[in-house]
């Protein structure tokens, strides 16, 4: 007798068909085997799904019970194939009808009463079922809304073994889970904070609109209390409207990961991560036996806020290079090379030396200049040349603090960096892979970013004063071009340029 089910197994953020075969033999002592590079999660279905097919009212065969997941030769984890074992064992016993199991994807956890649970992925695994033209997907009542975002697809919340069971023999009707995508887009953007809690510190607040308008890495040096993490943390608050399909990428990433909030459609917000320094390679840029997203990862179209920058470990921060350079972040494996999407804007805080007072006016300095060196000497050239803005965010005393007012409010910052944001949209239209300043490339800022003549006479100059690298000339260009897509117009003067070399302080 043989039973067929189909559910689905991820590679990376995407996901792949699984047939899920059953075959009983009259063979005893009874047993079952499951085979097809299944890890412990798997395996281990074996005493689970008996113990939920019982309890749900049905028969599990006194037979051998051989269940393959195809293709053999890829690796297949977690506990979602749980659902899919059983369906086909109660379609080779003939307790349920399998017609409509060839066209279904089906996954889900089972608890040992039955209770479908919730996993990871539901997302990817819908669009692969759409685009695969399979009729729709069961999956558990938790994650029915994440994958219902996916349109021109029926999905079926499923809750107990028992529904599914009786929905495949005809006894009861399921209603597909509907999402208003667009309501949810939309209803889905709201912050508790708000830039104008931070008092002063305008030029910090200027550098964080114009690397909000083009995408810009930051770094933010001052003492502790200055406003570094506060600036930091209101920075989602003034990025500009992502699109639906930049949401449901995002989305996919934290619902691979497992980090998507349970009955979420969609990620509430653009991700901000602010992940502590002690955390390890895998945990920054992904990986695993089977590889897994990281921080940079879940942070795409969002933020990845790094305070107490110098205190990373050395080789975490160099990881950084790549996704910052190239918006990805490819991981190799003994058996498999997985590439995920790491497009964020990095922003980073550290004090300007080890005690943190340096230059600070209301606390002494205690620190020698060969610890500041040394210091500082933790972040490497390469790693700094590709952070776009340097900026000081100076100490300030609670007696200012009681004379400033609140500044202007995100939403009204909002405003400008949509719109500069949406001049580069038209710019840049239909070349590839290029959305914002940040994103442009050696021939892009020949083409885009030319100053006048003043303005090239005064970056020739910083860059014989200041020894700058080829990779700051770019930079300071496409902060440039930001600055000036910011001012409403097209050319990119002197003034301009002047702007984004003062947020090149580390250089100075």
């Amino acid at each position: 007798m043989l039973g067929i089910a189909f559910s689905a197994s991820l590679n990376g953020i995407d996901a792949i068909r699984v047939p899920v075969e059953v075959h009983l033999e009259s063979v005893l002592p009874a047993s079952t085997v499951i085979v097809g590079l299944p890890d412990q999660g798997v395996r281990e279905a074996k005493e689970r799904v008996p113990a939920a097919v019982k309890n749900s009212g049905f028969i599990y065969p006194l037979k051998r019970v051989i269940v393959n997941l195809a293709p053999a030769d890829r690796h297949k984890e977690g506990a979602g194939f749980d659902l899919p074992i059983a369906l086909a064992i109660l379609a080779a016993t003939g307790q349920i009808r399998g017609e409509t199991l060839n066209e279904m994807i089906a996954v889900g956890e089972l608890s040992l009463d039955g209770t479908v649970r919730a996993v990871p992925g539901v997302l990817s695994i819908a669009l692969m079922a759409r685009q695969l033209g399979m009729r729709g997907v069961l999956v558990p009542q938790e994650n029915a809304r994440e994958a219902a975002m996916i349109d021109g697809i029926e999905v079926y919340a499923i809750d107990t073994l028992q529904t599914v069971a009786e929905f495949m023999n005809g006894m009861i009707s399921l209603t597909p889970t509907v999402v208003d995508y667009q309501t949810a887009f939309v209803e889905s953007r709201h912050y508790d904070i708000d830039l104008s809690d931070v008092k002063g510190q305008q030029t910090a607040k200027r550098a964080l609109e114009i690397g909000a308008a083009g995408g810009h890495n930051l770094l933010f040096i001052g003492p502790p209390g200055s406003g570094k993490t506060m600036l930091a943390k209101r920075l989602p608050t003034i990025l500009p409207e992502w699109s639906l399909e930049e949401a449901l990428e995002s989305t996919r990433i934290h619902s691979v990961a497992g980090q998507l909030p349970p009955d979420s459609a969609i990620l509430p917000a653009r991700p901000f991560r602010n992940p502590h320094h002690s955390i390890s390679d895998a945990g920054l840029v992904g990986g695993g036996a089977i590889p897994r997203p990281g921080e940079v990862s879940l942070a795409h179209h969002g933020v990845l806020f790094l305070d107490e920058f110098p205190e990373f470990s050395a080789g975490v921060l160099e990881l950084l290079r790549q996704p910052l350079e190239d918006g990805k972040i490819t991981i190799s494996r003994a058996q498999t090379s997985l590439t995920f999407p790491s497009r964020f804007m990095l922003v980073a805080a550290m004090n300007p030396c080890p005690c943190g007072y340096l230059g600070d006016t209301r606390k002494e300095c205690r620190c020698t200049p060969a610890e500041v060196m040394r210091y500082r000497r933790k972040l490497s050239g390469p790693l700094l040349d590709r952070i776009d803005m340097q900026i000081e965010v100076p100490g300030v005393t609670p007696k200012e603090l009681a004379q400033m007012s609140p500044g202007e409010p995100s939403e009204a910052v909002r405003i400008r960096v949509q719109t500069a944001r949406t001049s580069q949209l038209d710019r840049y239209k239909g070349r590839k892979g290029i959305y914002r300043n940040a994103d442009l490339g050696s021939r892009e800022i020949a083409k885009y970013c030319e100053p006048e003549p003043a303005g090239i006479d005064l970056l020739r100059e910083a860059f014989a004063r200041l020894g700058l690298s080829a990779r700051t000339h770019d930079r300071i260009l496409r902060v440039s071009r930001t600055i000036a897509d910011l001012s409403g117009v097209e050319k990119i003067s002197a003034v301009h340029i002047a702007e984004a070399i003062q947020y090149r302080c580390l250089d100075r």
